[in-house]
């Protein structure tokens, strides 16, 4: 299995960290014995400055991979640590290397990367002290398929949401559609109360007029029944 680029790039900045230690020392000790160290100062200044662009370039990596989401925010955190780590110890190197501070003993990290890494042939880094208790102890391809399982399980659940996020969208349009055949219901019986109220006001003149009529009908057959009363009296005989 392949190593991340960035953890191979980190993996080669450690191990240049830790032989400009070497050098540093080995400077050291020419001076107390009274050799000529000015060709070790140049290689160290050389190495120095590679380290410089070396942390750089891991820090533009780390970026470019947090903004585009290649790695999770957990890793993405973990890695800086590593970084300001790198960048402490190269302070530390350079102030050594000036003479500011005095050369730093090995640390316990550095001893067990020292009995463990060379008998598994895997380079760890020596100045690992803020990493978790999840990868501590693990090589990089390890950290790396533990990483691997965790998007993997994110991925799946991002799945899941995805398809039910899907049937929601489905029961929408399909909710949607019913209140649009709802909506052509409630205009089409809008519509028929409209036409019915429209004949209810047509019938409802009608039968003013038919009342209309029947009263003038019905005074009509009083005054005619009036005079024929008053016709069969006149010429009724006393």
């Amino acid at each position: 299995m392949s190593l991340d680029p960035w953890l191979q790039n980190y993996d080669a900045t450690c191990r240049l960290a830790q032989e400009i230690a070497e050098n540093i020392h080995e400077r050291n000790r020419q001076q107390r014995t009274g050799g000529n160290p000015a060709k070790i100062n140049m290689t160290l200044r050389a190495s120095l400055q590679k380290l410089k662009q070396s942390i750089a370039q891991l820090k533009e990596s780390l970026l470019r991979a947090s903004s585009t989401r290649h790695v999770m925010q957990s890793e993405a955190d973990r890695r800086q640590n590593l970084i300001d780590d790198l960048l402490t110890r190269e302070k530390q190197l350079n102030a050594t290397f000036k003479g500011d501070i005095m050369e730093p003993g090995p640390s316990r990290s550095a001893l067990f990367a020292e009995g463990d890494g060379g008998s598994h042939g895997v380079a760890t880094n020596p100045w690992l002290m803020n990493e978790s208790d999840d990868t501590r102890g693990l090589t990089f391809g390890e950290i790396k398929h533990q990483q691997q399982q965790i998007i993997e399980a994110q991925d799946s659940g991002l799945d899941a949401l995805s398809a039910v996020i899907s049937r929601q969208k489905i029961m929408g349009q399909d909710i949607g559609n019913e209140l649009d055949e709802q909506n052509e219901i409630i205009d089409d019986l809008a519509h028929l109360v409209d036409k019915t109220d429209s004949r209810i006001r047509n019938e409802t003149r009608r039968v003013k007029l038919v009342e209309k009529k029947s009263a003038s009908c019905g005074m009509l057959v009083v005054i005619v029944l009036l005079l024929i009363a008053i016709v069969v009296i006149a010429v009724w005989p006393v």
